[in-house]
């Protein structure tokens, strides 16, 4: 479910969210999406164009959106006519996408069509990575890569494709359904558990032993590697580079006399029915907290935690909901990331759960059979300085031993378990456990 409110149409006196939330993803620096306004001239599309003129205007514009799953393309009458009356702005913020972000992908895709990638003859000498990076930092993260890369005399083509990960991975996962692992991206990188842990997508190449674990360091950041806590693969094919975690912002106005939330248990209570905002649309977050949930207190509990949701948020939204007259949730679970946008003396109190902040990996999936071609690259995003792009510009904190990830020792993390993941299809566990809580949602169950 996806639920899109246009908050300055009614309180003007807001701040745009969306600017903010811009300029949060370039980490601090000018949004991107400013910074390359110019180089957008060539690519002239109105928010209020229909999906119709911009597929007419731009040939590789209807690939794009097909892949961006607008399959109601695919049928040229249909495009044709529902097609002129629907808008290109308001079809892409249905899947959450921003208009800059669509046209820089039809550029790089125009880009790509054009030749302007370099042709190699040889296969073997061409390197593919492809992934989604977390939006807060994609923008540093892509410009520090890009300066290591022009630095680098790797003695092979290097072709990488990192979109934002408001994006989604439907695109990713068409690489995958081919059978031969030629076609596969040499190096993954991607947050959650949904695709890369599908038996029927992935679970053949897992099955091949394809993917080795190529980071240097003996040991993960104490953070994520004590006694209490294992993160790192046993088996040696899946990498981290850093976590998304999950904690708790409270309305404390509308708390009213129930306590403090402290807990996961205690946001499933009674108490707090109709009264949850859950990040929803943030599928790798979203289907960590079901899968955990359901691990710590099974069917019901999933159950119960429908039952409390009271809507989906944007977390830049939730960050500002004490100053909206309805709809006002009490908790909110949310990145936390987005905690440090809450102004101090309001009445947002962020929380980081005592039980652990529930966790998305981010995960780097690396070619046992082109390890020397790509150790180089995973120096790099195992490196010290991309794990401070991530802990320290987006709170992502990083499985680098020699990153501090500023999060007191007292805070604990929640972590699926690589016994749990081994013994489970997540992929069905997902699709059960979001069935459950649609449905106590809706109020069937």
């Amino acid at each position: 479910m996806r639920i899109i409110i246009n908050i300055q149409k009614w309180y003007p006196e807001i701040p745009n969210i969306e600017e903010e939330h811009a300029t949060l993803e370039s980490g601090g620096k000018e949004p991107r999406r400013r910074r390359e306004e110019k180089t957008m001239n060539n690519i002239n599309i109105d928010h209020k164009d229909s999906l119709f003129r911009v597929t007419e205007s731009y040939k590789d514009a209807l690939d794009l959106l097909i892949s961006l799953g607008f399959d109601n393309l695919k049928d040229e009458e249909k495009r044709s006519t529902l097609g002129k009356l629907v808008t290109i702005g308001d079809s892409l913020k249905s899947k959450g996408i921003s208009l800059n972000a669509f046209i820089e992908l039809l550029e790089e895709r125009i880009a790509l069509s054009e030749g302007s990638v370099k042709a190699v003859s040889n296969q073997e000498d061409t390197v593919h990575m492809a992934g989604v990076l977390p939006c807060p930092v994609r923008v540093p993260l892509l410009e520090t890569f890009e300066e290591w890369h022009s630095s680098q005399n790797l003695g092979y083509h290097l072709e990488y494709d990192l979109k934002a990960a408001s994006m989604g991975i439907g695109w990713l996962e068409e690489s995958l359904k081919s059978e031969e692992i030629e076609k596969l991206p040499d190096v993954f990188i991607s947050a959650g558990f949904d695709m890369f842990f599908d038996k029927k997508l992935f679970g053949k190449y897992k099955s091949r032993d394809l993917f080795e674990d190529l980071m240097d360091f003996e040991h993960y950041n104490e953070d994520f590697e004590n006694e209490s806590l294992r993160l790192r693969d046993p088996k040696k094919q899946y990498s981290m580079i850093g976590v998304v975690p999950a904690v708790f912002l409270v309305n404390v106005k509308e708390l009213g006399d129930r306590k403090m939330p402290r807990s996961w248990e205690d946001v499933l209570k009674d108490e707090f029915r109709n009264s949850i905002s859950l990040p929803v649309s943030d599928f790798d977050l979203f289907n960590a907290i079901l899968l955990n949930i359901y691990k710590m207190y099974g069917e019901e509990g999933i159950v119960k935690l429908g039952r409390n949701m009271q809507r989906s948020m944007h977390p830049s939204e939730m960050v500002k909901s004490h100053a909206k007259l309805l709809e006002r949730p009490s908790v909110t679970i949310m990145p936390y990331f987005f905690t440090k946008m809450v102004k101090s003396g309001g009445p947002m109190e962020a929380v980081w759960p005592e039980d652990g902040a529930i966790m998305s990996p981010i995960f780097l999936l690396t070619k046992k059979e082109k390890k020397e071609k790509l150790k180089p690259i995973v120096d790099f995003l195992s490196s010290k300085g991309v794990g401070e792009i991530l802990s320290h510009n987006g709170r992502f904190p990083s499985t680098n031993p020699e990153v501090d990830n500023r999060i007191s020792k007292e805070n604990r993390y929640m972590w699926l378990g690589w016994d749990f993941i081994e013994e489970h299809d997540l992929t069905q566990l997902i699709r059960r456990c979001e069935d459950l809580f649609n449905q106590a949602m809706k109020g069937e169950i």
